[in-house]
């Protein structure tokens, strides 16, 4: 008789982040099972259980203390890591040579950057995490993004760890910060609780949000986004897929497969924009008025002329003052919000990929496969296939850490 795999979860259950990757774990144990599971529910700091006497096969852990470091080394156990830090990826330390899940920080950072710049705002900050690696890859990606558009960002840089700081002590802090602001500001904070944080002392500096102080977080953890004050943008990541893919090379090596460590990047999907950015701050009516009728129409068969007959002014005009402010031509625009409308119904749909096309205003099949192929490298099918976990070859973002 087979040994049905018991695996020990250590993963943050008060996050909309953890919660996701866990249901990508369960939607391949589903499948692929049956799994048994140990999961405490609870925060970042958990303990594994004894996984000997419990007869545990594998697993899935934040490796949050040197004690659970120490368990899961001990262990011997197949395990898959979330996040290693910088610390533990170096090559003296033994943790560097599991596979990890990790979020592309970078890449949302980058997202964050782009999601503000479009609403034209010319003034950028950002507010981290101190002692988190993936704040300070995060404040990397969204920095670059926003050098590139020729603005410096401003960073907000408390002098101690958030772990032993008391938002009591620290709020006063960051109310003077964001007041010292030049404005309108477009804000990224590292993740949806920061995001909270800041809406808070934005309302305490009497700043209005968003015409004075538009604000993203990180995780499009639902629940707090919608409790805040206003409601959070934040940007979704692939977590769902990551503790898909987790799950199917723990399989593989609790099976006795030998394999190479290797890191899958939980990518950035889209900013989930709410409230918090609910705004197009821009000196330029024209350019202002254009970019919201790309955004209503984009997804009809419309084409750069029918922007400009709505605007009322000459298309070189047009197309100079938008390139200039946008980054970007009108054609440019019209492609990108056309290639996140599918890229949602690709992931989150199963509509057929004539049926996507449609929907997102390539009308072809033909235009929205090379549209893919330009800007992922992949076709549709298999960009669907991949952002769901489910691809049987590593592309995009995933590749082997060595």
């Amino acid at each position: 008789m087979v040994r049905m795999p018991k695996v020990a979860l250590l993963v943050e259950t008060s996050r909309g982040y953890g919660r996701d990757l866990l249901r990508g774990v369960m939607r391949y144990a589903r499948l692929h099972g049956p799994w048994g599971f140990s999961v405490t529910p609870g925060d970042f700091v958990q303990a594994l259980p004894r996984m000997k006497s419990w007869g545990g096969t594998g697993i899935i852990a934040r490796i949050e203390t040197a004690a659970v470091a120490r368990a899961i080394l001990a262990s011997g156990l197949p395990t898959i890591a979330l996040g290693l830090s910088d610390e533990q990826l170096r090559p003296d330390s033994p943790l560097s040579r599991l596979s990890e899940v990790v979020s592309d920080s970078r890449a949302a950072g980058r997202m964050a950057a782009e999601h503000l710049l479009e609403r034209g705002l010319r003034h950028h900050a950002y507010v981290g995490a101190p002692g988190r690696v993936w704040s300070s890859r995060r404040q990397e990606g969204f920095c670059e993004r926003i050098r590139e558009a020729g603005i410096e960002p401003k960073v907000h840089a408390p002098g101690r760890s958030r772990r032993g700081a008391s938002w009591e002590r620290e709020q006063p802090a960051l109310v003077n910060w964001l007041s010292s602001l030049p404005r309108p500001v477009g804000v990224m904070a590292c993740d949806d609780d920061r995001g909270r944080e800041v809406l808070v002392a934005c309302r305490d500096a009497g700043l209005r949000v968003p015409e004075e102080v538009a604000v993203v977080g990180v995780d499009n953890d639902e629940l707090l986004c919608e409790l805040a004050d206003p409601p959070l943008s934040s940007v979704a990541l692939n977590a769902d897929a990551g503790g898909y893919r987790a799950a199917a090379l723990l399989d593989r090596l609790m099976r006795g497969e030998s394999l190479e460590p290797t890191r899958f990047l939980v990518e950035p999907l889209r900013v989930v924009a709410r409230r918090s950015t609910d705004i197009v701050a821009l000196d330029d009516s024209e350019v202002a008025a254009a970019l919201h009728f790309i955004q209503d129409h984009a997804t009809e068969p419309i084409g750069v002329s029918d922007v400009v007959r709505d605007v009322m002014i000459s298309r070189r005009a047009l197309e100079l003052r938008f390139r200039k402010v946008v980054g970007r031509t009108l054609h440019a625009e019209i492609r990108r919000v056309r290639l996140e409308r599918a890229s949602r119904l690709l992931i989150e749909t199963d509509l057929p990929i004539t049926r996507v096309a449609e929907a997102a205003g390539f009308g072809r099949t033909s235009y929205l496969a090379q549209a893919f192929r330009e800007a992922f490298g992949a076709t549709p099918a298999r960009y669907r296939r991949h952002m769901r976990g489910v691809s049987p070859e590593v592309v995009l973002n995933d590749s082997p850490r060595g």
